[in-house]
Protein backbone atom coordinates (compact mmCIF):
# COMPACT_ATOMS: atom_id res chain seq x y z
CA UNK A 1 0.00 0.00 0.00
CA UNK A 2 2.83 2.34 0.67
CA UNK A 3 3.76 2.90 -2.65
CA UNK A 4 6.52 4.89 -3.88
CA UNK A 5 4.51 8.00 -5.12
CA UNK A 6 2.50 8.00 -0.89
CA UNK A 7 5.78 7.54 0.58
CA UNK A 8 6.85 10.71 -1.78
CA UNK A 9 3.90 12.82 -1.16
CA UNK A 10 4.35 12.42 2.79
CA UNK A 11 7.76 12.92 3.13
CA UNK A 12 6.92 16.61 1.05
CA UNK A 13 4.31 17.28 3.28
CA UNK A 14 6.77 16.28 5.99
CA UNK A 15 9.24 18.62 4.84
CA UNK A 16 7.05 21.19 3.93
CA UNK A 17 5.01 21.63 6.86
CA UNK A 18 6.39 20.26 9.98
CA UNK A 19 7.77 23.47 11.10
CA UNK A 20 4.60 24.86 11.46
CA UNK A 21 2.96 22.23 12.84
CA UNK A 22 5.01 21.82 15.76
CA UNK A 23 5.10 25.64 16.02
CA UNK A 24 1.27 25.29 16.61
CA UNK A 25 1.75 22.83 18.82
CA UNK A 26 3.79 24.94 21.14
CA UNK A 27 1.38 27.88 20.83
CA UNK A 28 -1.58 25.87 22.00
CA UNK A 29 0.82 24.91 25.01
CA UNK A 30 1.20 28.52 26.00
CA UNK A 31 -2.36 28.73 25.72
CA UNK A 32 -3.31 26.52 27.87
CA UNK A 33 -0.87 27.90 30.44
CA UNK A 34 -2.59 31.21 29.62
CA UNK A 35 -5.90 30.26 30.45
CA UNK A 36 -4.74 28.08 33.30
CA UNK A 37 -3.33 31.66 34.46
CA UNK A 38 -6.39 33.27 34.40
CA UNK A 39 -6.62 34.30 30.83
CA UNK A 40 -10.40 34.33 29.54
CA UNK A 41 -11.54 33.20 25.81
CA UNK A 42 -13.25 35.44 23.70
CA UNK A 43 -13.76 36.60 20.27
CA UNK A 44 -10.57 37.51 18.15
CA UNK A 45 -10.14 41.32 17.96
CA UNK A 46 -7.53 41.24 15.26
CA UNK A 47 -10.07 38.72 12.86
CA UNK A 48 -13.15 41.07 13.24
CA UNK A 49 -12.90 42.24 9.77
CA UNK A 50 -13.46 37.90 8.96
CA UNK A 51 -16.77 37.91 10.73
CA UNK A 52 -17.99 41.28 9.46
CA UNK A 53 -17.11 40.37 5.99
CA UNK A 54 -19.74 39.11 3.53
CA UNK A 55 -18.10 35.98 2.20
CA UNK A 56 -19.46 32.51 1.76
CA UNK A 57 -17.70 28.85 1.76
CA UNK A 58 -17.32 27.17 -2.27
CA UNK A 59 -20.53 24.96 -2.50
CA UNK A 60 -20.85 21.49 -1.91
CA UNK A 61 -20.14 18.80 -4.89
CA UNK A 62 -23.25 17.22 -5.54
CA UNK A 63 -22.64 13.85 -3.26
CA UNK A 64 -21.95 16.38 -0.57
CA UNK A 65 -25.44 18.32 -0.79
CA UNK A 66 -27.44 16.01 1.42
CA UNK A 67 -25.87 14.69 4.49
CA UNK A 68 -28.82 14.32 7.03
CA UNK A 69 -27.49 11.33 8.67
CA UNK A 70 -23.77 10.00 8.51
CA UNK A 71 -22.67 7.34 10.17
CA UNK A 72 -18.77 6.75 11.82
CA UNK A 73 -16.70 3.55 12.23
CA UNK A 74 -13.31 2.94 12.43
CA UNK A 75 -11.34 2.10 9.20
CA UNK A 76 -11.90 -1.94 10.10
CA UNK A 77 -13.02 -4.02 7.01
CA UNK A 78 -16.26 -5.22 8.58
CA UNK A 79 -17.56 -2.24 10.13
CA UNK A 80 -16.47 -0.11 6.35
CA UNK A 81 -18.87 -2.33 4.42
CA UNK A 82 -21.90 -2.49 7.17
CA UNK A 83 -21.51 1.55 7.08
CA UNK A 84 -21.28 2.02 3.58
CA UNK A 85 -24.18 -0.19 3.02
CA UNK A 86 -26.04 1.03 5.83
CA UNK A 87 -27.98 3.48 4.04
CA UNK A 88 -26.49 6.95 5.87
CA UNK A 89 -26.00 9.62 3.21
CA UNK A 90 -22.29 9.87 4.16
CA UNK A 91 -20.08 7.63 5.89
CA UNK A 92 -16.84 9.04 8.41
CA UNK A 93 -13.96 6.24 8.02
CA UNK A 94 -12.47 6.74 10.91
CA UNK A 95 -8.30 6.55 11.71
CA UNK A 96 -8.91 9.08 14.81
CA UNK A 97 -10.66 8.45 17.74
CA UNK A 98 -12.54 5.03 16.96
CA UNK A 99 -9.03 3.47 15.87
CA UNK A 100 -6.88 1.87 17.76
CA UNK A 101 -3.21 2.80 15.87
CA UNK A 102 -1.09 0.45 15.39
CA UNK A 103 0.60 0.21 12.80
CA UNK A 104 -1.63 -2.88 11.51
CA UNK A 105 -4.00 -1.11 11.60
CA UNK A 106 -3.49 2.00 10.05
CA UNK A 107 -2.14 0.09 7.08
CA UNK A 108 -4.85 -2.19 6.52
CA UNK A 109 -7.40 0.66 6.97
CA UNK A 110 -5.62 2.34 4.55
CA UNK A 111 -6.12 -1.02 2.20
CA UNK A 112 -9.66 -0.99 3.39
CA UNK A 113 -10.14 2.43 2.28
CA UNK A 114 -8.54 1.93 -1.65
CA UNK A 115 -10.70 -0.98 -1.65
CA UNK A 116 -13.95 0.97 -1.13
CA UNK A 117 -13.46 3.43 -2.85
CA UNK A 118 -12.97 0.95 -5.90
CA UNK A 119 -15.59 -1.11 -4.91
CA UNK A 120 -13.74 -4.28 -4.28
CA UNK A 121 -13.72 -4.34 -0.34
CA UNK A 122 -15.04 -8.07 1.00
CA UNK A 123 -14.72 -10.33 3.53
CA UNK A 124 -15.33 -13.40 4.12
CA UNK A 125 -16.00 -15.31 7.37
CA UNK A 126 -17.60 -18.65 8.74
CA UNK A 127 -20.98 -17.13 9.13
CA UNK A 128 -21.17 -14.91 6.14
CA UNK A 129 -19.92 -13.11 3.02
CA UNK A 130 -19.95 -8.89 3.42
CA UNK A 131 -19.91 -6.82 0.14
CA UNK A 132 -21.00 -3.64 -0.99
CA UNK A 133 -24.38 -2.72 -2.26
CA UNK A 134 -24.76 -0.96 -5.98
CA UNK A 135 -25.92 1.72 -3.98
CA UNK A 136 -23.63 3.56 -0.57
CA UNK A 137 -22.62 6.02 1.43
CA UNK A 138 -20.51 9.45 0.05
CA UNK A 139 -17.31 8.37 1.76
CA UNK A 140 -15.52 10.76 3.98
CA UNK A 141 -11.87 9.86 5.80
CA UNK A 142 -11.22 11.17 9.30
CA UNK A 143 -6.80 11.84 9.79
CA UNK A 144 -5.67 11.52 13.06
CA UNK A 145 -5.28 15.18 14.68
CA UNK A 146 -1.93 17.61 14.63
CA UNK A 147 -0.98 16.75 17.92
CA UNK A 148 0.13 12.74 16.91
CA UNK A 149 2.87 11.77 15.53
CA UNK A 150 3.29 8.14 13.41
CA UNK A 151 6.15 6.61 15.12
CA UNK A 152 6.96 4.12 12.12
CA UNK A 153 7.45 6.43 9.40
CA UNK A 154 10.05 8.71 9.46
CA UNK A 155 12.23 11.79 7.20
CA UNK A 156 15.42 12.58 8.29
CA UNK A 157 15.09 10.63 12.04
CA UNK A 158 12.18 12.50 13.03
CA UNK A 159 8.71 11.06 13.25
CA UNK A 160 6.12 12.17 10.92
CA UNK A 161 2.82 13.68 11.84
CA UNK A 162 0.02 11.34 11.87
CA UNK A 163 -2.73 13.73 10.46
CA UNK A 164 0.12 14.08 7.29
CA UNK A 165 1.06 10.56 7.40
CA UNK A 166 -2.69 9.66 7.28
CA UNK A 167 -3.80 12.25 4.74
CA UNK A 168 -1.20 11.91 2.56
CA UNK A 169 -1.37 8.67 1.85
CA UNK A 170 -5.12 8.47 1.37
CA UNK A 171 -4.73 11.14 -1.33
CA UNK A 172 -2.05 9.28 -3.27
CA UNK A 173 -4.33 6.33 -3.33
CA UNK A 174 -7.39 7.01 -3.64
CA UNK A 175 -7.81 11.42 -4.72
CA UNK A 176 -7.81 10.62 -9.12
CA UNK A 177 -9.87 7.38 -8.06
CA UNK A 178 -12.48 9.49 -6.22
CA UNK A 179 -12.82 12.04 -9.08
CA UNK A 180 -12.94 9.72 -11.93
CA UNK A 181 -15.82 8.49 -9.69
CA UNK A 182 -17.97 11.23 -10.03
CA UNK A 183 -16.79 12.01 -6.04
CA UNK A 184 -14.04 13.33 -4.25
CA UNK A 185 -10.94 13.06 -1.43
CA UNK A 186 -13.22 14.52 1.52
CA UNK A 187 -11.83 14.84 5.00
CA UNK A 188 -13.08 15.68 8.33
CA UNK A 189 -10.20 17.61 10.47
CA UNK A 190 -10.23 16.64 14.08
CA UNK A 191 -9.30 18.49 17.52
CA UNK A 192 -8.53 22.00 16.24
CA UNK A 193 -7.92 24.79 18.68
CA UNK A 194 -7.51 27.66 16.42
CA UNK A 195 -8.18 29.28 12.77
CA UNK A 196 -4.26 28.80 12.57
CA UNK A 197 -4.09 25.19 12.91
CA UNK A 198 -7.35 25.66 10.10
CA UNK A 199 -4.82 27.21 7.92
CA UNK A 200 -2.26 24.60 7.96
CA UNK A 201 -4.91 22.23 6.98
CA UNK A 202 -5.45 24.87 4.11
CA UNK A 203 -1.76 24.39 3.28
CA UNK A 204 -1.41 21.03 2.90
CA UNK A 205 -4.91 20.89 0.57
CA UNK A 206 -3.19 23.15 -1.74
CA UNK A 207 0.24 21.29 -1.40
CA UNK A 208 -1.60 17.70 -2.66
CA UNK A 209 -3.92 18.92 -5.27
CA UNK A 210 -0.83 20.88 -7.01
CA UNK A 211 1.57 17.70 -6.51
CA UNK A 212 -1.36 15.19 -7.63
CA UNK A 213 -2.60 17.69 -10.36
CA UNK A 214 -6.22 17.60 -8.63
CA UNK A 215 -7.42 20.98 -9.61
CA UNK A 216 -8.13 23.93 -6.88
CA UNK A 217 -11.05 22.86 -4.94
CA UNK A 218 -10.89 19.36 -5.19
CA UNK A 219 -10.24 18.13 -1.57
CA UNK A 220 -13.22 18.76 0.45
CA UNK A 221 -13.43 19.03 4.24
CA UNK A 222 -15.49 19.32 7.91
CA UNK A 223 -14.28 20.70 10.97
CA UNK A 224 -15.29 19.18 13.95
CA UNK A 225 -15.38 21.61 16.55
CA UNK A 226 -14.77 19.81 19.64
CA UNK A 227 -12.40 22.08 21.71
CA UNK A 228 -14.17 24.93 23.55
CA UNK A 229 -11.24 27.67 21.56
CA UNK A 230 -11.98 26.78 18.12
CA UNK A 231 -15.66 27.48 19.75
CA UNK A 232 -14.80 31.13 19.58
CA UNK A 233 -12.85 30.88 16.51
CA UNK A 234 -15.82 28.98 14.28
CA UNK A 235 -16.16 32.18 11.40
CA UNK A 236 -12.16 32.14 10.81
CA UNK A 237 -12.28 28.53 10.53
CA UNK A 238 -14.91 28.53 8.09
CA UNK A 239 -12.66 31.54 6.69
CA UNK A 240 -9.32 29.77 6.53
CA UNK A 241 -10.46 26.57 4.61
CA UNK A 242 -13.68 28.32 2.45
CA UNK A 243 -12.18 27.02 -0.68
CA UNK A 244 -12.67 23.49 0.36
CA UNK A 245 -16.28 23.97 0.85
CA UNK A 246 -15.96 23.44 4.75
CA UNK A 247 -18.20 22.23 6.87
CA UNK A 248 -18.82 22.55 10.89
CA UNK A 249 -19.46 19.22 12.75
CA UNK A 250 -20.28 19.54 16.67
CA UNK A 251 -18.39 17.23 18.52
CA UNK A 252 -19.84 16.92 21.71
CA UNK A 253 -17.52 14.53 24.16
CA UNK A 254 -14.64 16.13 22.95
CA UNK A 255 -15.55 19.48 23.75
CA UNK A 256 -16.53 18.84 27.12
CA UNK A 257 -13.17 16.83 27.71
CA UNK A 258 -11.80 19.86 26.43
CA UNK A 259 -13.75 22.52 28.84
CA UNK A 260 -12.31 20.54 31.94
CA UNK A 261 -8.87 20.36 30.86
CA UNK A 262 -8.28 24.11 29.75
CA UNK A 263 -10.59 25.70 32.08
CA UNK A 264 -11.11 23.56 35.47
CA UNK A 265 -15.01 24.23 35.88
CA UNK A 266 -16.90 21.19 37.78
CA UNK A 267 -19.23 19.19 35.89
CA UNK A 268 -21.66 16.81 36.79
CA UNK A 269 -22.17 13.30 36.32
CA UNK A 270 -21.47 12.72 32.04
CA UNK A 271 -25.30 11.05 31.41
CA UNK A 272 -26.55 14.80 33.09
CA UNK A 273 -24.47 16.96 30.65
CA UNK A 274 -27.01 16.92 27.15
CA UNK A 275 -26.69 18.82 24.55
CA UNK A 276 -30.23 20.53 26.39
CA UNK A 277 -27.81 22.44 29.15
CA UNK A 278 -27.15 25.96 28.49
CA UNK A 279 -23.82 26.10 27.55
CA UNK A 280 -24.13 22.92 25.41
CA UNK A 281 -27.11 24.44 23.63
CA UNK A 282 -24.79 27.81 23.22
CA UNK A 283 -22.04 25.86 21.80
CA UNK A 284 -24.39 23.84 18.97
CA UNK A 285 -26.34 27.16 18.25
CA UNK A 286 -23.03 29.31 17.23
CA UNK A 287 -22.21 26.12 15.04
CA UNK A 288 -25.26 26.71 13.16
CA UNK A 289 -25.65 30.08 13.06
CA UNK A 290 -22.05 30.53 11.86
CA UNK A 291 -22.14 28.01 9.05
CA UNK A 292 -25.63 29.55 7.89
CA UNK A 293 -24.63 32.80 7.63
CA UNK A 294 -21.79 31.46 5.42
CA UNK A 295 -23.88 28.41 3.49
CA UNK A 296 -21.75 26.16 4.86
CA UNK A 297 -23.68 22.74 6.60
CA UNK A 298 -23.57 22.27 10.16
CA UNK A 299 -23.44 18.56 10.95
CA UNK A 300 -24.83 17.46 14.45
CA UNK A 301 -23.26 15.12 17.16
CA UNK A 302 -23.08 11.78 17.89
CA UNK A 303 -25.90 9.36 19.04
CA UNK A 304 -23.68 6.60 19.91
CA UNK A 305 -26.73 3.76 21.12
CA UNK A 306 -26.54 0.72 20.08
CA UNK A 307 -29.87 -1.07 19.53
CA UNK A 308 -30.53 -4.06 21.97
CA UNK A 309 -32.17 -7.36 20.44
CA UNK A 310 -32.58 -9.08 23.77
CA UNK A 311 -33.77 -5.84 25.66
CA UNK A 312 -36.42 -4.28 23.81
CA UNK A 313 -37.56 -1.95 27.30
CA UNK A 314 -33.82 -0.52 27.03
CA UNK A 315 -34.24 0.53 23.32
CA UNK A 316 -37.62 1.94 23.70
CA UNK A 317 -35.85 4.45 26.21
CA UNK A 318 -32.56 4.80 24.47
CA UNK A 319 -34.52 5.48 21.50
CA UNK A 320 -36.62 8.12 22.96
CA UNK A 321 -34.18 9.98 24.18
CA UNK A 322 -31.95 9.71 20.60
CA UNK A 323 -34.94 10.98 19.06
CA UNK A 324 -35.60 13.92 20.94
CA UNK A 325 -32.17 15.00 20.54
CA UNK A 326 -32.54 14.62 16.94
CA UNK A 327 -35.16 16.56 16.89
CA UNK A 328 -33.67 19.68 19.20
CA UNK A 329 -31.16 19.62 15.92
CA UNK A 330 -33.58 19.52 13.54
CA UNK A 331 -35.03 22.76 15.17
CA UNK A 332 -31.99 24.26 15.67
CA UNK A 333 -31.15 24.43 12.08
CA UNK A 334 -28.20 21.30 11.80
CA UNK A 335 -28.27 19.90 8.24
CA UNK A 336 -27.56 16.42 9.46
CA UNK A 337 -26.15 14.78 12.33
CA UNK A 338 -24.28 11.32 12.95
CA UNK A 339 -24.69 7.79 14.38
CA UNK A 340 -22.52 5.06 15.28
CA UNK A 341 -24.58 2.18 14.44
CA UNK A 342 -26.51 1.05 10.92
CA UNK A 343 -29.82 0.04 12.88
CA UNK A 344 -29.98 3.96 13.74
CA UNK A 345 -30.12 5.15 10.50
CA UNK A 346 -33.47 4.51 9.46
CA UNK A 347 -35.20 6.47 12.43
CA UNK A 348 -32.82 9.11 12.59
CA UNK A 349 -32.97 9.72 8.92
CA UNK A 350 -37.22 10.12 9.08
CA UNK A 351 -36.78 12.59 11.74
CA UNK A 352 -34.84 14.74 9.37
CA UNK A 353 -36.79 13.74 6.80
CA UNK A 354 -39.94 15.03 8.27
CA UNK A 355 -37.99 18.36 9.00
CA UNK A 356 -36.79 18.91 5.75
CA UNK A 357 -39.70 18.14 3.55
CA UNK A 358 -38.57 18.03 0.25
CA UNK A 359 -35.57 19.44 0.86
CA UNK A 360 -32.07 17.86 1.22
CA UNK A 361 -30.81 20.61 4.03
CA UNK A 362 -32.04 23.68 6.00
CA UNK A 363 -29.27 25.28 4.04
CA UNK A 364 -32.23 27.56 2.45
CA UNK A 365 -33.80 28.54 6.18
CA UNK A 366 -32.97 31.93 6.41
CA UNK A 367 -29.65 31.96 8.80
CA UNK A 368 -30.23 32.34 12.40
CA UNK A 369 -28.72 35.94 14.05
CA UNK A 370 -24.59 35.05 15.10
CA UNK A 371 -24.70 33.73 19.11
CA UNK A 372 -23.31 37.10 20.30
CA UNK A 373 -24.20 36.38 24.13
CA UNK A 374 -20.46 34.39 24.18
CA UNK A 375 -20.36 34.37 27.92
CA UNK A 376 -22.86 31.55 27.86
CA UNK A 377 -20.19 29.15 26.53
CA UNK A 378 -18.56 30.08 30.04
CA UNK A 379 -21.46 29.88 31.96
CA UNK A 380 -20.81 26.23 33.15
CA UNK A 381 -23.23 26.54 36.89
CA UNK A 382 -26.24 23.85 36.18
CA UNK A 383 -28.81 24.15 39.48
CA UNK A 384 -30.25 20.60 40.08
CA UNK A 385 -27.12 18.91 39.06
CA UNK A 386 -25.04 16.44 40.83
CA UNK A 387 -21.80 14.30 41.08
CA UNK A 388 -22.62 11.09 42.07
CA UNK A 389 -20.56 7.43 43.46
CA UNK A 390 -22.66 5.92 40.47
CA UNK A 391 -21.31 8.82 37.89
CA UNK A 392 -17.52 8.32 39.44
CA UNK A 393 -18.22 4.11 39.01
CA UNK A 394 -19.41 4.64 35.66
CA UNK A 395 -16.78 6.47 34.26
CA UNK A 396 -14.00 4.98 36.08
CA UNK A 397 -15.38 1.43 34.44
CA UNK A 398 -16.01 2.65 31.07
CA UNK A 399 -13.07 4.80 30.21
CA UNK A 400 -10.88 1.89 32.05
CA UNK A 401 -12.62 -0.93 29.80
CA UNK A 402 -11.99 1.22 26.81
CA UNK A 403 -8.77 1.70 27.17
CA UNK A 404 -8.45 -2.31 27.58
CA UNK A 405 -10.10 -2.49 24.74
CA UNK A 406 -7.81 0.18 22.37
CA UNK A 407 -4.66 -1.39 23.94
CA UNK A 408 -5.54 -4.77 22.64
CA UNK A 409 -5.84 -3.02 19.37
CA UNK A 410 -9.89 -2.58 18.93
CA UNK A 411 -10.57 1.10 18.86
CA UNK A 412 -14.88 1.31 18.87
CA UNK A 413 -15.52 -0.82 21.81
CA UNK A 414 -19.41 -1.64 22.58
CA UNK A 415 -19.93 -0.69 26.21
CA UNK A 416 -23.19 -1.47 28.16
CA UNK A 417 -24.93 -0.40 25.00
CA UNK A 418 -22.87 2.51 24.21
CA UNK A 419 -20.40 2.81 21.27
CA UNK A 420 -17.44 4.43 23.17
CA UNK A 421 -14.03 5.76 21.40
CA UNK A 422 -11.10 7.49 22.72
CA UNK A 423 -13.32 10.70 23.35
CA UNK A 424 -16.00 9.15 25.65
CA UNK A 425 -12.66 7.74 27.47
CA UNK A 426 -11.52 11.15 27.79
CA UNK A 427 -14.31 13.02 29.04
CA UNK A 428 -14.71 10.13 31.62
CA UNK A 429 -11.06 9.73 33.12
CA UNK A 430 -11.06 14.18 32.29
CA UNK A 431 -14.00 13.76 35.02
CA UNK A 432 -12.44 11.54 37.53
CA UNK A 433 -9.32 13.44 37.83
CA UNK A 434 -11.35 17.05 37.77
CA UNK A 435 -13.44 15.56 40.93
CA UNK A 436 -10.52 14.87 42.56
CA UNK A 437 -8.86 18.18 42.22
CA UNK A 438 -12.29 19.37 43.68
CA UNK A 439 -12.29 17.41 46.53
CA UNK A 440 -15.36 15.42 46.05
CA UNK A 441 -13.93 11.99 45.90
CA UNK A 442 -10.78 10.63 47.26
CA UNK A 443 -7.82 9.07 45.44
CA UNK A 444 -8.56 5.87 47.77
CA UNK A 445 -12.48 6.01 46.49
CA UNK A 446 -11.61 5.51 43.09
CA UNK A 447 -8.71 2.93 43.39
CA UNK A 448 -11.58 0.86 44.86
CA UNK A 449 -13.90 1.54 41.74
CA UNK A 450 -10.63 1.06 39.82
CA UNK A 451 -9.99 -2.32 41.16
CA UNK A 452 -13.40 -3.87 41.00
CA UNK A 453 -13.46 -3.24 36.73
CA UNK A 454 -13.02 -6.42 34.71
CA UNK A 455 -10.08 -4.72 32.53
CA UNK A 456 -6.32 -5.99 32.61
CA UNK A 457 -3.44 -4.96 34.44
CA UNK A 458 -2.00 -2.47 32.04
CA UNK A 459 -5.28 -0.83 31.21
CA UNK A 460 -5.72 0.08 34.92
CA UNK A 461 -2.20 1.29 34.93
CA UNK A 462 -2.83 3.65 31.73
CA UNK A 463 -6.01 4.59 33.36
CA UNK A 464 -4.03 5.56 36.62
CA UNK A 465 -1.80 7.32 34.56
CA UNK A 466 -4.16 9.98 33.00
CA UNK A 467 -6.84 10.52 35.88
CA UNK A 468 -4.71 10.06 38.99
CA UNK A 469 -2.01 12.31 39.05
CA UNK A 470 -1.68 16.10 40.27
CA UNK A 471 -1.36 17.19 36.18
CA UNK A 472 -3.95 15.99 33.41
CA UNK A 473 -2.24 14.73 30.95
CA UNK A 474 -3.00 16.19 27.16
CA UNK A 475 -4.37 12.99 25.66
CA UNK A 476 -4.85 9.33 26.78
CA UNK A 477 -3.75 8.70 23.06
CA UNK A 478 -0.49 9.95 23.08
CA UNK A 479 -0.11 8.24 26.88
CA UNK A 480 -0.72 4.89 25.48
CA UNK A 481 0.72 4.88 22.30
CA UNK A 482 3.96 3.30 23.21
CA UNK A 483 2.44 0.84 24.44
CA UNK A 484 0.80 0.01 21.01
CA UNK A 485 3.06 -2.55 18.31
Amino acid sequence: MLDAEALSLVARLHHELEPARRALLRRRRERHAALAAGERLGLLAGTAWIREADWSVAAAPADLRDRRCEITAPVERKMMINALNSGARCFMADFEDSCSPTWNNIVEGQRNLAEAVRGTIRLETAERRYSLNEKVATLLVRPRGWHLEERHVTVADEPVSASLFDFGVACALNARELLERGSGPYFYLAKLESHQEAALWADAFRLVEDALGLGSGAIRCTVLVETIPAAFETDEILYALRDWGCALNAGRWDYLFSIIKLLGPLLPDREQLTMAVPFMRAYSQRVVSSCHARSAYAIGGMAAFIPSRRDPAVNERALAKVAEDKRRECLDGFDGTWVAHPDLVEPVTAIFDRAFGARVNQLERAPEPPVTDLEALLDFELPGSAVTSAGLKANVSVATRYIDSWLNGVGAAAIDNLMEDAATAEISRSQVWSWLRHGIFTAEQVEAELAAVEASGPAKELFAAVALGELLPDFLTLAGYAELP
